[in-house]
């Protein structure tokens, strides 16, 4: 995510704090919320199946291989 729209969430959050938000501005809010947290799950996702651990008999077991494309409810 870019820079200038996690300054522009932190903005929007000042302002509602401070003197409250437009409709408009209540949307922009809404969708670059989404966003972010769209893109911290990706990034949290991709370096979760970048993990890989050594098991007792000595095989390295990739974890997002093993689990990486299943779907969680």
């Amino acid at each position: 995510m870019l820079e200038e729209k996690i300054e522009r969430i932190n903005e929007l959050y000042r302002k509602s704090k401070a003197e409250g938000l437009t409709k408009e501005e209540l949307q922009e809010q809404k969708v670059l919320r989404a966003e972010y947290i769209d893109a911290f799950k990706r990034n949290l996702r991709g370096q979760l199946n970048n993990i890989s651990i050594q098991e007792k008999d000595g095989t390295i077991t990739n974890l997002g291989e093993k689990f990486g494309n299943k779907k969680t409810n």
